[in-house]
């Protein structure tokens, strides 16, 4: 008898399958509305820069233009454990979407076994051709058997649960790939932040030590002029105060720089005792930074990119949610050779086979899919709460960072007209000192006020590279939703790419 109808009927469903499943079950993905402004509310004033080649590539930080700074960042880039943690997770996300690719394509399996089976009869004895002997109730009737077969199953995806489940595992595996990049971009920020407060402190350290040398200048002069009777003693001991204070504030620096160090250390995967950062007098300078349209923000954040990843993930679960209710199609088919002899086994006469589709359909679950897909539904609410809050706070930052930044430069303009007048009132001061015309205590109260003008007008410059490396992480650091195309691209519905 010919099997060529069976197969042919088999080939015509499998067919008709495939037209079917053109469409796949469940909503296809729309991006949540957003109530996005046109700019930004503390833009005005804010000088918006060229865009420079460093944060086209993403390499932002080389905006600071300091060399040691970028091999820092480099050695981050390889070495830091927290960022291959997430490399780590993001590789179990691309080996879950592979998983999933696997699911539209049949699956083989094989077997071999043998098989000995009794039949109770009398009390007599039987030795098998073998040479057991088998005794008792199983004694009567003894077979056995050899089988070898391969097996062959292709779950057909009619209604599209297959390649929902494969969008959401690829949505899931982006959401990773951003995840990774938005961890990387906040410990470069963080290691960026570190470093120009070491160099901050640096110039801290040598205004303090040049301080300390005036200051040392200042009591040996007043030590003179006490021998020759010119001053009191009190004056000796103001100065022998401001001095031995002046090097505590000088000394309480090297653990605050040491710190930093080890911070940096950590950052970039080595322990604190295999570096040192020498000191150095140029202190990186200010950068001027392009600022993106809040609109172009959504394709700058990779947390923000991130978090809409996610609500496709959970969007294309409703459909595979939606599909349970619908019935499984797999095509099985078997064959190989099953005989009750070893030396014959593998004969013609042994051969067998088997080849058909199966249906199969849940007819009551007790409301088990319904809670299921009621899951998927207000999780995917969620994810859309959650994305539109990650938009939100990314409005928010970059607000908050050029406002501050804005505040910051004018303040920078009066705290330099203070320090300059604080230079010109020790000059001044100094001056009638030596012409005896006032004390000394005048001297150190303007000493004190000079000193603190200057560390202030530092402090002030420390705060606002600070402010620029968050303004730039806030804007995404030159990173772009197009990377997870170019990088981890094909289509998501496509169990081939």
């Amino acid at each position: 008898m010919s099997h060529t109808p069976v197969v042919g009927r088999v080939f015509s469903l499998i067919a008709l399958s495939l037209a079917l499943s053109a469409c796949a079950i469940g909503p296809d993905y729309q991006r949540p509305q957003l109530a996005t402004p046109a700019q930004f509310k503390q833009i005005e004033g804010w000088t918006v820069a060229v865009p420079s080649d460093a944060l086209a590539r993403g390499a932002w930080w080389e905006l600071y233009g300091d060399g040691e700074l970028n091999a820092l960042v480099g050695r981050l880039n390889v070495s830091n454990q927290n960022l291959a943690a997430s490399e780590a997770q993001y590789r179990q996300a691309r080996a879950l979407v592979r998983g999933a690719r696997a699911t539209f394509y049949p699956t083989l399996s094989t077997s071999a076994g043998v098989t000995r089976a009794g039949q109770g009869g009398g009390d007599s004895t039987l030795r098998t051709s073998d040479g057991f002997s088998v005794g008792g109730s199983n004694a009567a009737s003894i077979s056995k058997s050899y089988d070898l077969s391969l097996n062959a199953a292709w779950e057909l995806d009619i209604w599209g649960k297959l390649r929902r489940s494969l969008e959401s595992s690829r949505a899931d595996f982006e959401a990773s790939a951003a995840d990774l990049a938005a961890v990387k971009l906040s410990l470069q920020a963080e290691l960026a932040q570190t470093y120009l407060q070491l160099r901050v402190l640096d110039d801290q350290q040598r205004l303090l030590d040049a301080t300390v040398a005036a200051y040392a200048r200042s009591l040996k002069l007043t030590e003179n002029q006490y021998n020759a009777g010119i001053v009191p003693k009190s004056d000796v001991t103001q100065a022998l105060t401001q001095l031995r204070s002046t090097e505590a504030q000088a000394i309480d620096l090297t653990w605050q720089r040491a710190q930093l160090e080890h911070a940096l250390a950590v950052l970039i995967g080595v322990p604190p005792s295999e570096l040192s950062i020498a000191t150095r007098e140029q202190l990186p300078a200010l950068p001027q930074i392009p600022v993106a349209l809040p609109s172009q923000l959504l394709e700058r954040r990779p947390d923000v990119a991130a978090a809409e990843r996610r609500v496709i993930a959970a969007n294309a679960q409703i459909g595979v949610a939606e599909a349970a209710w619908y019935p499984d199609l797999t095509i099985s088919a078997s064959g190989g050779y099953r005989g009750s002899s070893f030396a014959d086994w593998i004969n013609l006469p042994n051969r067998f086979w088997s080849l058909g589709p199966d249906l199969a359909m849940t007819l009551f679950d007790g409301g088990a899919r319904s809670a299921e897909l009621e899951r998927s539904e207000a999780f995917y609410d969620q994810t859309v709460a959650q994305y539109r809050q990650a938009v939100l706070d990314s409005f928010r930052e970059v607000e908050d960072y050029l406002v501050q930044l804005r505040v910051l430069e004018q303040e920078a303009v009066v705290q330099q007209q203070a320090l300059d007048a604080a230079r010109e009132s020790l000059r001044l001061i100094e001056n009638q000192y030596q012409a005896g015309t006032v004390d000394f205590n005048s001297v150190v109260n303007v000493q004190a006020t000079a000193l603190n003008n200057e560390r202030s007008t530092l402090t002030l410059l420390g705060s606002r590279l600070t402010a620029s490396v968050q303004l730039i992480a806030a804007l995404g650091g030159g990173w772009q939703v197009e990377q997870l195309h170019e990088t981890y691209g094909g289509s998501a519905n496509s169990p081939a790419d």
